[in-house]
């Protein structure tokens, strides 16, 4: 079985963390993910922290296992839901869409295992010195807020500017990605838009058909000229964001025209106005399962292609 620095840091079972994806990684899934070896994770996203908090609690009467909260720090709400997980002794803060410098005395005073999505090796030598457990190398194929770099440039740059383990996102739906992610030196991966089509994932119906009828070529970024670049499906309302973008909208407007498009497909379904978030990955996205066969089968499909890599070489 495949075990790593990860799952001894954490204390779980396979080295595999369920991305925070804002209104869908609840702690209904993030319990299901945690139950099947790896770590679940509840997402803040824009949520107050009364949300976040009884999230939290879900997930704690579902599982005995550790499980995290992804706290998206360009939230209007990330003060105070950086003040719930060290009130509610989360086992692991993992964070996005920013810097966390300005919470992590807190977080580490309480004891919470801090492991941040980096983009840039810059950032991760930061968060190193700030005393991150752990870090999250999440190259622009994934789904949601993107960086520049893919997972195949970023990985082992970030492994090489720092002595802690690391995990590779991005790009990631199968064993053979994460066998991968092993050999640029990750000692773990994290996949979001795989676990959208976990039985645990409540999104609307017409969420879940979207990415199990993605094609390669599914998905594209938009925001870019904001400065906080998002990958989703290419559907009406990204198309017509994209015009808007380019086309001499306004800043203030360009912001509103985004305003609640995510939870108008998670909970929608809106397939005009929805934001539909995905990884380039959807396309291997291909069946309904338990959170947990997921878990375990990307990580048994990886111990049985690394097993065999040897036949490549001579």
């Amino acid at each position: 079985m495949i075990k790593s620095a990860i799952c001894e840091l954490l204390g779980i079972r396979y080295p595999v963390f369920q991305g925070g994806m804002a209104w869908i990684a609840d702690g209904a899934l993030a319990a299901a993910v945690s139950n099947g070896g790896g770590l679940g994770i509840i997402a803040a996203g824009n949520a107050p922290g009364e949300y976040v908090r009884e999230q939290i609690r879900i997930a704690k009467e579902k599982t005995d296992c550790p499980i995290g909260v992804n706290i998206m720090l360009m939230s209007p709400f990330a003060d105070e839901v950086a003040q719930v997980v060290v009130e509610e002794k989360v086992a692991v803060v993992t964070t996005g869409a920013g810097n966390p410098s300005k919470y992590m005395k807190a977080w580490l005073g309480a004891g919470i295992k801090v492991i941040p999505v980096v983009a840039s090796v810059a950032m991760a030598k930061l968060m190193t010195r700030l005393g991150a457990a752990a870090l999250i190398a999440e190259g622009g194929e994934s789904g949601g807020h993107v960086g520049e770099l893919t997972t195949m440039v970023l990985v082992p740059q970030i492994v090489d500017a720092t002595n802690l383990p690391v995990l590779a996102a991005g790009g990631i739906a199968d064993g053979r990605g994460m066998a991968a992610a092993f050999m640029l030196g990750a000692c773990g991966v994290q996949m979001g838009t795989r676990f959208l089509s976990a039985f645990e994932c409540s999104i609307h119906p017409n969420y879940k058909e979207r990415i199990l009828k993605a094609t390669d070529l599914c998905t594209m970024v938009t925001g870019k000229r904001l400065g906080h670049p998002v990958r989703s499906l290419r559907t009406p309302f990204a198309r017509e964001y994209s015009k808007a973008e380019y086309g001499g909208m306004p800043d203030e407007e360009l912001e509103a025209l985004g305003a609640g498009k995510l939870r108008m497909a998670v909970q929608d379904g809106d397939a005009e106005q929805g934001c539909f978030l995905s990884g380039q990955i959807a396309a291997m996205v291909k069946k309904e399962q338990p959170a947990a066969d997921i878990v375990r089968e990307v990580a048994e499909e990886a111990e049985k292609v690394l097993k065999g890599a040897a036949a490549w070489v001579e």
